[in-house]
């Protein structure tokens, strides 16, 4: 089984936010979360994949997303590529 780390992004007016998560099933989180099924704090908005990352096992994935997760320079450097396209 494949795990994916992830990061998504929202965007309003003059605000973007990002949300950093991990998942078996990248197709159907991210549904997940446009829906307002997902975590609590992704409800509401409307998310587009910026990144994600695929590991062949569950503990490197959770390793990833800790780190994507605490490293907002990394983070933000995404994010702003993501919105330049």
């Amino acid at each position: 089984m494949s795990y994916y780390v992830y990061l998504l992004v929202s965007t309003n007016k003059n605000n973007s936010i990002s949300y950093v998560g991990y998942t078996n099933n990248l197709k159907r989180r991210v549904n997940l979360h446009n829906n307002s099924k997902g975590a609590k704090f992704t409800k509401g908005r409307f998310w587009k994949l910026a990144y994600f990352e695929k590991f062949s096992t569950k503990s490197d994935a959770l390793k990833k997303e800790y780190k994507l997760k605490k490293n907002y320079t990394l983070r933000s450097r995404i994010k702003k590529s993501f919105l330049k396209k």
